[in-house]
């Protein structure tokens, strides 16, 4: 059986709805199409499309947009937050796409936070189980962040992390358990090295908001590395 995409989305919003009960609580209902007409040739689109929860409770964006600081999302952090917590949202074509957007954004007279999801490594290589693919996306990344660093300011702060591993040379198509990397740079730092490993990803955010010298929302997890990053 195979559909357009409007009656995918169809039957994901009703797939919303009935998962919002409070036995259930689906954290995400994914409209994830592919083109193709039998198994081995199914390729994935970019009209995939998130229906996610609200947070529940207030994020480091939206402390930052509470500030009055723009926070600027590339790629599908929009639908990973369901809107919550930001002044401007951009959909990607591509992991290509989402870093020409990236380098453009860059060059706005903007103060504030730029997001950006490159989803092509998880969707495409990762979860397909595709070293090659996912050797040449790296590629085309390193290629595009060496444009990116030429447009940073002195008291810009670049962030590289991920949200979790996925192993393209693993069994499976699910996500693995990779420690994930975290790089910072700034053309305004003296020094470099190798940080401590800490135990949430909830530094990120703290030290985001402290960059910017807003405090991060009551009840939050997570700590400030800023003084680390000079």
């Amino acid at each position: 059986m195979t559909f357009d995409l409007k009656e995918l989305y169809r039957c994901c919003e009703i797939a919303r709805e009935l998962t919002m009960k409070d036995e259930w609580k689906v954290g995400r209902v994914i409209a994830r199409p592919y083109l193709g007409k039998k198994r081995g040739e199914f390729k994935r689109t970019s009209n995939r499309h998130d229906y996610a929860l609200k947070p529940y409770g207030r994020t480091a964006l939206d402390a930052l947009k509470a500030a009055g600081l723009d926070v600027i999302s590339v790629g599908k952090i929009f639908d990973i937050f369901d809107g919550e917590g930001l002044t401007e949202s951009n959909k990607s074509k591509s992991s290509v796409h989402g870093m020409e957007q990236t380098i453009e954004i860059a060059d706005r007279d903007f103060t504030g936070l730029c997001f950006t999801n490159l989803v092509d490594f998880d969707a495409l290589w990762g979860h397909r189980r595709d070293p090659i693919g996912y050797g040449a996306e790296i590629e085309r990344f390193d290629e595009k962040l060496g444009e990116f660093l030429k447009h940073m300011r002195e008291d810009d702060l670049l962030i590289i992390t991920a949200d979790h591993g996925n192993d393209p040379t693993h069994t499976g198509t699910d996500h693995t358990r990779e420690k994930v990397p975290f790089l910072a740079y700034s053309p305004s730092m003296k020094g470099c090295g190798s940080l401590k490993e800490t135990d949430t990803f909830a530094v990120i955010g703290a030290t985001i908001a402290d960059n910017f010298e807003v405090e991060m929302p009551e009840n939050t997890i997570g700590y400030s590395i800023l003084e680390k990053l000079r």
